[in-house]
């Protein structure tokens, strides 16, 4: 008689960890039932051996012998529950976060529990250099791994990505594909199964599971559950790894969205964009600012409805939608509040969807407000026209381009001089009207500041009835000197001409002295009001020229003369006693050009 006093496979199922709580309870009754069983064989065996008795006895013992065949089917049903439930545990977990990390420790915690591994690695391949890198490792107390402890065989990782195919080996060290290799004697391995993550027919990665104390721990029911496992990982990457992209992506357009924003947030220039309904897509703040209404009133709304002066926008809106022509026109306008207004507005098409110049989406329309602009220009124009009256339009050009030369300070440089001045101009004063006077003075001033002028020369000043000009300041000049006593012959030359126009009682003239030499030439007087004039003794002896002058006399310096000889027809007069010099000054008269 077989022995029934121990339920066979009873203990051995009591000691599977994890099991559900169904499975225990199912368990507990298979043990109940086989002591119900061993309990009834014993009592039929003290009552009798009758036929009956016998065969009852037989009955109970073959079924107590079925009772592991059960057990064993019950186990097996619990592993391929477990097997389901994990599969559906990880379909949950990979499609309940987009948070890779996260994931992927899950997936691998589940794979240990699930296949009672020591470690699991899942291992991904670089979409650049096409190697495997582990991206997370973890052991059976659900304890991510260092890189230290990042031993496995990465041949059998490089043959299961290379073929596509699952590699399970139950004794690596026996294993003859594998027991040569170096990893899997100096790591001691012994239990292996990997897996590869597949994606449309392509590894993406592996999962790589194995025990370094058991061997024999691995089937083909490991390899098929890993190999679910490992294509709902891969698609779970994959969509984690999209879904990354997406936001770097969308990352990437907020920023240049941004980006744009803060360019037409901050240009001056006012930027209107129109689709092809005439519907306002952009208006920035410039635009605001110049046209006086809001970007809130203006998106969305079509521009004929909200912009000033649309009626003079739509024909040229139409006409770069049906000819995608680019132009720009002005406007004069006035705006209730602003008042008068002058505009630039340019009008170009919007390319259509990747730039195809073939379609337009809609019409830019940049406006600049030309309004302070054009205010500026014209008191420039005046500031020039005004300045113009004191210097030649040389030296008024290079002082606006630069206005710091406006400043006080002088510096020492060669210039040519004159001095006129009307001679009998007291006694002519004393039968004239104040108002009269001032006519017949204005004048003669007049001929001789436009002589000057006409050769460049600046006016330094009126002093009553005389004039001063320079030569060669602020800007160099050629043949300053010469243009000097051209200015003075002018003058003279007017001077005669006006003559002949007017009654003996008006005819006055000029006495001229002309010099050349060193001074110092600059801005003096005060950072309120300062007078451009030059200062040295040769300025000094050119007024001394000039009172020794008859009206109608050019007088001329040594210095001077020396410059110019070869280009003047002059009179040498007697030497001059010129107060504060020792020594008496040869003086030319200046009677034409040669």
């Amino acid at each position: 008689m077989a022995d029934v006093s121990k339920p066979a496979s009873v203990t051995d199922s009591m000691l599977l960890v994890r099991t559900p709580a169904a499975h225990g309870d199912l368990t507990a009754l298979l043990a109940d039932l086989n002591n119900q069983l061993h309990q009834q064989a014993s009592v039929l065996t003290r009552l009798s051996t009758t036929p009956d008795v016998l065969k009852a006895q037989q009955t109970l013992l073959r079924i107590q012998s079925l009772m592991p065949r059960f057990q064993s089917a019950v186990d097996t049903l619990v592993r391929e529950r477990q097997s389901l439930q994990g599969l559906y545990e990880v379909g949950q977990a990979v499609n309940s976060s987009l948070d890779l990390p996260q994931v992927l420790n899950q997936v691998m915690d589940r794979i240990i529990q699930l296949t009672g591994a020591e470690r699991s690695f899942l291992m991904l391949k670089d979409e650049t250099t096409g190697e495997m890198a582990v991206r997370t490792a973890r052991n059976v107390d659900r304890e991510t791994l260092a890189h230290s402890e990042f031993s496995v065989s990465w041949t059998i990782v490089e043959q299961v990505t290379r073929d596509g195919r699952p590699v399970v080996t139950t004794n690596a060290q026996a294993d003859p594909r594998f027991a040569a290799q170096e990893s899997v004697v100096a790591y001691s391995l012994r239990s292996i199964l990997c897996v590869p993550m597949m994606v449309r027919d392509r590894v993406t990665g592996v999962i790589y599971a194995d025990n370094r104390i058991k061997t024999g721990l691995f089937g083909d029911r490991d390899r098929d559950l890993l190999a679910a496992l490992a294509n709902q990982a891969a698609l779970a990457i994959e969509n984690a790894r999209l879904f990354e992209r997406v936001k770097q992506q969308l990352a990437s357009i907020t920023l240049m969205k941004d980006l744009m924003d803060n360019v037409f947030a901050s240009i001056t220039s006012g930027v209107i964009t129109t689709d092809m309904e005439d519907k306002v897509t952009l208006f920035n703040r410039a635009a605001e600012t110049i046209l006086g209404v809001s970007s809130a009133q203006a998106i969305e709304q079509l521009y004929h409805q909200i912009l000033p002066f649309a009626t003079d926008l739509r024909p040229w809106i139409n006409e770069v939608k049906q000819n995608h022509t680019v132009f720009s026109r002005e406007l004069e306008r006035n705006l209730p509040s602003r008042g008068a207004i002058e505009l630039s507005v340019n009008f170009a098409p919007l390319m259509g969807a990747a730039g195809d110049s073939n379609s337009v989406s809609g019409v830019a329309i940049v406006v600049d407000d030309l309004t302070e602009k054009r205010r500026l220009e014209a008191s420039q124009r005046y500031i020039k026209d005004t300045f113009m009256r004191y210097a030649p339009p040389a030296v008024v050009e290079q002082l606006l381009r630069d206005p710091s030369q406006l400043k006080l300070g002088g510096l020492r440089k060669p210039i040519a001089i004159v001095f006129c001045d009307i001679r009998g101009f007291t006694t002519f004063s004393e039968n004239l009207a104040p108002e009269a006077l001032i006519e017949v003075l204005n004048c003669y001033l007049s001929m001789a500041a436009d002589a000057v002028l006409a050769f460049d020369g600046i006016l330094d000043k009126f002093i009553g009835d005389a004039v001063m000009g320079l030569f060669n300041v602020p800007l160099d000049q050629s043949f300053y000197t010469l243009r000097a006593v051209k200015a003075a012959l002018k003058m003279q030359q007017d001077i005669r001409e006006y003559h002949q126009h007017v009654g003996a009682d008006r005819q006055l003239n000029f006495g001229v002295g002309i010099n050349a030499g060193e001074a110092v030439v600059g801005n003096v007087g005060t950072t309120k009001q300062m007078n451009y004039t030059a200062i040295g003794d040769s300025v000094n002896y050119a007024k001394r020229l000039q009172e020794n002058a008859r009206g109608g006399q050019i007088l001329i310096g040594l210095a001077a003369y020396e410059q110019i000889k070869d280009e003047i027809e002059v009179r040498e007069l007697p030497p001059l006693p010129v107060k504060g010099r020792s020594v008496a000054e040869r003086v030319f008269e200046a009677l034409g050009l040669k």
